[in-house]
């Protein structure tokens, strides 16, 4: 993987980084920046950057003054917090409970990332947090929670962990029945302690593939983007769903 910045519309930029496991495995990272109607901008989440991306990122947004708020939308993706702060000083910090715990020299929003107060001062996004498993996991290699942000206008869906993009040229899909988008592997680990906590994950998933069918493009934290056909981001979810849901719904029988 390497850095780069794509722009996915007028007002869409997904950013993606770079994370290493062990200083050798680069699973990569993102964040995205939105520019809403008024001319403001927003990020989804954190990352610090350098270079050309940097500069680019600087010359949109004059130099930084333009950034509204960056909202750090999964509660484990920490790591580059605290630099964002330093680069945007005058923007609005929205995080999780444990973005304020494990980086507590930002100045936070009082208000939780996830909450409705929040979507509520964004209009122009549309938000969700998957019913059925914890957002933030008492175990912390548990990551299969985030928070969800859909922009309408460009058609393009952020979302950290939950959902996986699966990297595979079409010639390779034609030959194997491999998906395109799969729920992160440690799903059924993060479920909530009751027997229809899987069945209610689904049922979101299956929500989602409804309200959010206009997703062209769907950027994935640790994986790639993939880019649908009109229909095709609902029924590659759909089929996702359909996969889980055995295995999800006996996980607490």
């Amino acid at each position: 993987m390497a850095e780069k910045i794509i722009g996915l519309s007028d007002d869409f930029w997904n950013i993606r980084g770079d994370m290493r496991i062990g200083k050798v495995l680069n699973i990569g990272t993102q964040c995205s920046l939105v520019r809403l109607a008024e001319g403001r901008f927003v990020f989804l989440d954190s990352y610090t950057l350098k270079g050309d991306i940097r500069d680019r990122v600087m010359a949109l947004t004059d130099g930084g003054r333009m950034v509204e708020a960056v909202l750090n939308l999964h509660p484990f993706h920490t790591l580059h917090c605290a630099r964002m702060a330093a680069d945007f000083p005058g923007a609005t910090f929205y995080g999780s409970a444990r973005h304020w715990r494990e980086v507590p020299q930002i100045a936070w929003a009082s208000d939780p990332v996830e909450s409705p107060a929040v979507a509520a001062r964004f209009p122009q996004l549309a938000f969700s947090l998957p019913d059925g498993i914890a957002y933030i996991s008492e175990d912390e290699a548990v990551h299969a929670g985030s928070l969800l942000a859909f922009h309408p206008p460009s058609g393009t869906l952020h979302v950290d962990d939950t959902i996986n993009v699966l990297p595979l040229p079409e010639a390779v899909r034609k030959v194997l029945p491999v998906p395109r988008i799969a729920f992160h592997p440690t799903v059924r680990k993060a479920l909530d302690d009751d027997r229809q906590a899987g069945a209610r994950f689904c049922d979101w998933a299956e929500r989602i593939a409804a309200d959010w069918s206009a997703t062209r493009t769907l950027c994935a934290a640790h994986s790639a983007l993939a880019r649908f056909e009109e229909g095709g981001f609902s029924d590659a979810l759909r089929a996702a769903a359909r996969k889980a849901r055995p295995r999800l719904t006996a996980a607490r029988r």
